[in-house]
């Protein structure tokens, strides 16, 4: 337990020398237009309301390029749908003409086993009766 209190003992110590310390600043940025005492990093980030104001006002246009590439989208994604769609109807072209074959293959299969059985019908019905 002994080294716990060498542990806050240290931080109480740390913190009373910033405190009082003269190099520290506030964090706090004043509320005047224009700073009396503008200091090195403070000067490049911090800036007068109403140049901050003009700022926005300056940059409400977009660039052309922005513009371009907008365009540039625009145009790929038409010619992916279009891409899209005829994909589609040349797929389901393809479905309706496999289906139409499936059909007359079965209709023509079934056609040739009704004729077969008119052919070898003797008369005899159900099936077991038949003896050839």
């Amino acid at each position: 337990m002994f080294w716990t209190r060498v542990l806050v003992l240290c931080f109480l110590t740390t913190f009373l020398i910033l405190t009082f310390s003269s190099v520290v600043e506030s964090a706090a940025v004043r509320d005047d237009a224009k700073p009396a005492d503008p200091q090195g990093a403070a000067r490049q980030v911090f800036m007068p309301e109403s140049d901050a104001s003009n700022f926005f006002k300056r940059r409400t246009r977009r660039s052309v390029r922005y513009y371009e590439l907008q365009a540039e989208q625009r145009v790929k994604i038409a010619a992916s749908e279009r891409r899209r769609e005829y994909n589609e109807e040349q797929r389901n072209e393809y479905e309706n003409y496999a289906e139409e074959d499936r059909d007359e293959i079965n209709e023509r299969s079934r056609e040739t086993n009704e004729q077969l059985r008119e052919y070898h019908y003797d008369g005899l019905y159900p099936r077991y009766y038949w003896f050839h």
